[in-house]
């Protein structure tokens, strides 16, 4: 059984494990994690741009992989503790975007403002504790490339939003979008699709 493995297994070792990487009650890495770890494990591309107000709730434990050429801006924030973060490249995270993993992002992808992407939800079930206390559930969310979300926009856990797709602005995405398809609404629906025989983005048949 490797370190980590041992660390996992026991419970004691794992709470040690996790006061060491970040404050208790806070999801925000230790500043020795974030100048020492962090660089080691996780990837940032050629050209790529953390705006210096974005706050990286990232940890070593989950992997962040930011693409060449790719940028995100002020006033996000990136949250790897409960799965991976992975933006492509030639993408933009705009400005008060929240991403929290598990979540995989395109290249060619634009994120307008304040987007909410979460692949985490927290449990509720056992009415004698707290959400906050009770175990999470993840489902990857993973966003294809070429994509345009409109600002403030909710994606939910377990979405996948296929190529070239658009989402307007305000929608909340509960269930996964086929590609060349621009859907809007909360919950959002299908408002066009892209016909390649007409090449045309044409409104769907009435029902």
């Amino acid at each position: 059984m490797g370190l980590s493995d041992r660390i996992k297994s026991n419970p004691r070792l794992k709470k040690l494990a996790l006061w060491s990487l970040m404050p208790r009650n806070q999801a925000r890495p230790r500043l020795w994690v974030k100048w020492f770890l962090n660089p080691l494990k996780h990837h940032k591309g050629k050209r790529s741009l953390i705006r210096r107000r974005t706050r990286m709730d990232v940890l070593p434990f989950n992997y962040f992989h930011l693409g060449n050429d790719s940028t995100i801006e002020d006033f996000a924030t990136v949250n790897n503790g409960v799965g991976e973060v992975y933006i492509g490249d030639r993408t933009r995270i705009g400005l008060g975007c929240v991403l929290i993993g598990p979540v995989k992002i395109g290249n060619d992808i634009m994120f307008a403002q304040n987007i909410v992407v979460s692949g985490l939800n927290h449990g509720y079930q056992d009415i004698n504790i707290p959400p906050s206390l009770q175990e999470v559930e993840t489902k990857p969310i993973v966003i294809e490339d070429d994509v345009w979300i409109g600002a403030n926009a909710v994606i939910t856990a377990g979405v996948t939003i296929g190529k070239h797709a658009v989402i307007a602005a305000g929608s909340v995405v509960v269930k996964s979008v086929a590609p060349y398809t621009i859907v809007g609404g909360n919950p959002a629906k299908v408002l066009k699709q892209y016909n390649p025989e007409t090449k045309l983005w044409e409104r769907p048949p009435l029902k």
